[in-house]
């Protein structure tokens, strides 16, 4: 059981270390590689099959600061797990747990993506549960309940993409959607 959480624990490490080193061999002020290739990013984006998710510029920007959090909340759970800190597992749980506000942001993020909302849902209710088992401190019951957490975020990463849209295509495209205030 430690040699598997060494293993997650260092995989996770290098994964938030290479999301968050830039290239030694990119200048800070090069342009990004879909403006210096005209249509890359079209080429790209044909080649990604997953489903579109429209969203605002600030919005996308918000949801990519969120799920860096999440990485490292995960990552804050094996360090605490790892030490047999059960009060730091249920905290960083929390942070990725469900909340009226997540609900909201959830229903907010996924008006123009049929599913993505209820999904988005399913992983912060299941990040609950790895609070619940670190409450009863039941190490084996918060590794499964991580890994299934984890298994929530690989499925939704595996389905959506982000489309960043202008104002006027997300207003057309969430048009139709319910309320925020109707997301719970």
């Amino acid at each position: 059981m430690t040699r598997h959480l060494v293993v997650l624990a260092g995989a996770l490490s290098a994964l938030l270390a290479s999301c968050s080193k830039r290239s030694p061999a990119a200048p800070a002020a090069s342009p990004a590689p879909s403006a210096a290739t005209p249509g890359a990013g079209a080429s790209l984006d044909a080649l990604d099959t997953r489903t579109p998710l429209p969203l605002l510029p600030m919005m996308a920007q918000h949801q990519k600061q969120n799920m860096r959090d999440h990485l490292v909340a995960v990552q804050e759970i094996v360090a605490a797990l790892a030490s047999d800190d059960f009060a730091g597992v249920e905290r960083a749980a929390g942070r990725i747990g469900f909340s009226e506000e997540e609900a909201q942001m959830c229903g907010h993020m996924g008006a123009g993506g049929p599913g993505f909302t209820e999904q988005a849902l399913a992983f912060h209710h299941q990040a609950d549960k790895v609070a619940a088992a670190a409450r009863d401190k039941d190490r084996a019951r918060v590794v499964t309940e991580l890994g299934t957490t984890l298994k929530a975020c690989t499925a939704c990463h595996a389905i959506w993409k982000q489309q960043v849209v202008d104002a006027a295509t997300w207003q057309r495209l969430t048009a139709g959607a319910p309320p925020m205030q109707h997301m719970h």
